[in-house]
Formats: C-alpha cells, sequence, structure tokens
C-alpha cells in the first residue's frame, strides 16, 4: 500500500518491479546489514527453539512411532506418534486444510508473522547460513569489498571456508529431513551398511544436499520473493485492519536529514536508510506496509528503533501497525467479521477432524467373497461362502485376530495358520463363512463380521452372504 506524503503524490511505482532484479533483468544481489535489537534477540530464541526441535524431531518417539514421518514411497504417514495408511487419506486431506484455513486466518490478522519468525527458509537463512557468513567475511560492507577484490589467498580462505561449512550444514540437513521421510532407523542402515545397498537413499542424501545448498548459499531471498506460493497469495489475504510491519508516514513525514542548529520542521525519519541496509530481502519499507517482498523479519524495525533513541525521537516509527492504524488511528481489532468468519470455518474443520481421529479403528479390514466360487451346501443343511480378508494395523504392537459373526448365528473357519496382524503391518487370509438356511432372507444377505483382538473388538465390516433364493 503506497504511502502519501506532503511532499509528493502517492505512487505504486515500486510495486511494478522486484527489488532484486534491476532494470535489464539480471539479479542484485543484497548484502543486508547484521541486524541487532530487541526483535532480533526475540527471534534468535524462537529460531533456536524450532531448529532443535526439528534435529531432535526424528529421534524422538512416541508409542514406539516416531514424532513425524511422512514417507510417501511406503505411503505411510506418522503424526504425533499416529500411523496412517493411505486408507486414512480422508483424515490427512482434512488436516492439511485445517492447517490451510489456519494459515489464512494468522495471516489476516497478523500478515506474514510465519514468515519471518518461524518459516524454515527464514530461520537457517538469517539464523544459521548468514549469522556464519557475518563470521567469516564480516558485515555487508566486508563483504561487499570481499566481492570486489581479485582472488587472493584471503579471498580463497574465506570463500572456501564459508562454503565448506555450507556444504555440510546442508549435508546435515538433507539427512534430517531424509529421516522424516524414511524413519531414522532406515536412515541409520543406510549409514552403516554397505553403500551400494542402498544406492537410492544415497542418491537422496546428495540430491537434497545439493538442493539445500543452492538455496541457502545462492538462490537466498528468491524463494520469498519468486517461488513461494505464500508470498504471492498473501496480497489476496492481507486488508487494511491486517497487522504488519509498517512505516508511519504520518509521524515520518517529510523526511529530511538533521543538520546542527537547524530548527526541525520536518518529520521524524532522518532518511538514515538503516531500515534499507538491514533489510534481507533488499525492500525499502517506507514504500509502504504490505510489499510482497516484505517478510516481517522486524529488522528494521530494530535498526530505526535504535536511531530514534539517538536522535531522542520516541521508538516506533517502523511498528506492528495495521494501515487503519496509522491512515485513522483506529485502534486495532482482533475479531473482525472476515476473522470471525474464517475462525467459524477452522472450527468445523477442527471438529470433523477430531471426531474422525477419536473414532478412528487400531485396524481396518477389508473382506470380499472369493471371486468365482459359488455357495456350498453342507451335510447340515448350513450355506458355507468362502472369503478373502486383507487387514492393515494402524498400531506398532502385533495383533492376534480372531473373526466372529455378529447379529447372525453360524461360525467363521480360517484356513490355514491363525491371522496374526503384525506390527504397522498387513496380513491376508482366507476363511469359511457358515450360517444356517434359516438365518438367511434370500440369495443376498447382508452380515456383518467384528474382527476382535482377545476380547477388544477392533473393527466390524459389514458383506454380503450368497445362498438359495426362498
Amino acid at each position: 500500500m503506497a504511502i502519501a506524503t506532503k511532499q509528493t503524490a502517492p505512487t505504486d511505482e515500486f510495486r511494478d518491479h522486484i527489488s532484486t532484479v534491476d532494470a535489464d533483468g539480471k539479479r542484485v544481489w543484497v548484502y543486508p546489514k547484521q541486524p541487532k535489537g530487541t526483535f532480533y534477540n526475540y527471534r534468535k530464541f524462537v529460531s533456536y527453539g524450532l531448529l532443535a526441535l526439528l534435529f531432535a524431531g526424528p529421534l524422538i518417539k512416541v508409542n514406539g512411532l516416531p514424532l513425524l514421518m511422512l514417507n510417501v514411497v511406503e505411503r505411510k504417514f506418522v503424526i504425533f506418534g499416529v500411523l496412517f495408511w493411505p486408507q486414512d487419506f480422508f483424515i490427512l486431506v482434512l488436516a492439511f486444510l485445517a492447517i490451510m484455513v489456519f494459515i489464512i486466518v494468522f495471516t489476516v490478522v497478523y500478515g506474514r508473522l510465519f514468515c519471518g519468525w518461524v518459516c524454515p527458509q527464514t530461520v537457517f537463512l538469517e539464523m544459521v547460513f548468514r549469522r556464519i557468513e557475518y563470521m567469516i567475511e564480516g558485515d555487508y560492507t566486508k563483504q561487499k569489498a570481499l566481492n570486489k577484490m581479485p582472488w587472493n589467498k584471503e579471498k580463497i580462505l574465506k570463500k572456501g571456508g564459508k562454503n565448506l561449512i555450507f556444504l555440510l550444514i546442508s549435508f546435515l540437513i538433507a539427512n534430517t529431513f531424509l529421516a522424516y521421510i524414511i524413519g531414522i532407523d532406515s536412515l541409520k542402515e543406510i549409514a552403516v551398511d554397505n553403500p551400494l545397498n542402498h544406492l537410492g537413499g544415497l542418491g537422496a542424501i546428495v540430491a537434497f544436499t545439493g538442493v539445500f545448498y543452492w538455496v541457502f548459499a545462492y538462490f537466498r531471498e528468491q524463494v520469498c520473493t519468486i517461488a513461494c506460493p505464500y508470498g504471492r497469495l498473501q496480497g489476496v489475504m492481507l486488508d487494511k485492519k491486517t497487522v504488519a510491519v509498517a512505516y508511519d508516514y504520518s509521524r515520518g513525514e517529510p523526511r529530511g536529514k538533521i543538520r546542527k542548529g537547524e530548527e526541525r520542521t520536518k518529520g521524524d525519519c532522518i532518511d538514515c536508510k538503516q531500515c534499507v541496509h538491514v533489510c534481507p530481502t533488499g525492500i525499502d519499507i517506507r514504500n509502504g506496509s504490505q510489499q510482497l517482498e516484505c517478510i516481517n523479519c522486524t529488522a528494521c524495525m530494530d535498526a530505526c528503533n535504535d536511531i530514534m533513541r539517538m536522535i531522542n525521537k520516541p521508538e516506533g516509527l517502523i511498528r506492528y501497525e495495521s494501515e487503519e492504524g496509522i491512515a485513522e488511528g483506529k485502534k486495532w481489532k482482533l475479531m473482525t467479521p472476515r476473522v470471525m468468519g474464517y475462525t467459524a470455518v477452522l472450527a468445523v474443520l477442527l471438529t470433523a477432524l477430531t471426531t474422525l481421529l477419536l473414532t478412528r479403528d487400531e485396524a481396518e479390514a477389508t473382506i470380499l467373497r472369493t471371486p468365482g466360487q459359488l455357495y456350498q451346501t453342507t451335510a447340515q443343511g448350513n450355506i458355507r461362502n468362502l472369503y478373502n480378508i486383507s487387514l492393515i494395523n494402524k498400531t506398532n504392537h502385533q495383533m492376534p485376530l480372531t473373526l466372529k459373526l455378529l447379529e447372525k448365528q453360524g461360525n467363521i473357519t480360517v484356513v490355514g495358520n491363525e491371522l496374526k496382524l503384525p506390527a504397522q503391518g498387513i496380513v491376508e487370509g482366507v476363511f469359511f463363512m457358515e450360517i444356517p438356511k434359516s438365518q438367511l432372507s434370500g440369495m443376498n444377505s447382508k452380515v456383518e463380521i467384528g474382527v476382535y483382538s482377545g476380547d477388544e473388538l477392533i473393527t466390524t465390516q459389514k458383506t454380503k452372504f450368497l445362498g438359495p433364493a426362498n
């Protein structure tokens, strides 16, 4: 949203191009000044907590299962220690929709706060890779000078050392990422076993390492401004009531330098450009709030507050505020009609998701009559059908199973060995169902079968029983 000053008319010219691309279409490399300040310290605490959780996640197990595992290859998913199979896909879709609606609600209220504080791209880039870069190459002015100097011993050591560390960290991230896909146990097996037995896994590690290195060493903020769909969607999710990092132009304009002995008649902004120097995406926050490239990282807030303290002006020239609050001085409200509408949708989705999770069976059975087989009549005059059964275990413990006929009289006889359902596994079998003719209601009678583990009813399955016509 463009700002109106006392000197110039509003303009949206800055929206016609991305700040990291010049007029010739070439990339403008961003050299952000190393941030410091209260908000930056808060971000460090949040980021290091998230990093600790991320790297510890594969090692944490709940009920013998990983805290989180998204094994797309085997179509097996574990979320907070709960195992999901493809048969539970509708639950995962519902959970995904709930997450999306939550993101929409959060964005409508707080803008891109997620991007600046929680997003893995920002956390790794700003709190890991750039901090290493600052330690090795120095702050932004020294980085510029290093890049311009010819290749000499100093440049080779600094650039080579930095990129080697970047590569090692990318390798660590790749292994962690793969652990969330195949599980930490499978990853350990790849690490200690003969590499020739795990070419696919090793290839994945190499590929992931290369991608992460490229993203954090080269692509960087372009992920946020070009590749990330969330950044593109913010334009339709934000409005004048959304709280975001914003420049208070009503207080700051017209901007101008401070001159000794001169009576100050201009706004509080002294045009020091510290907010621009510190921005990790290369924008000028004073152009207006809700810019495409702005990730609400608060680096400009810390930089501006530092300057305001130096010139004895109140802090908050750049702060968390809504456009409506800056333009009209209105107090920010959390529950607007739009937010309440999204919240109601989210509540419905969460209620449905909770109900499905609480009523979810520990095992799922598929029972079908054996194709091509007619019914048989026993010597006692009972009718017998042959069935195929397939069972999936959604828990991490083995279950010996028995089948019982519900509602109708009759018996079930498993062909061969008894049914033992392995942990996280699948078992298939064949059984005969025998029912007295008097219990049948025609050629196709509906029957219900209970699957028991001991005395506990695990799940039920309905099927049809073929018999003679009355």
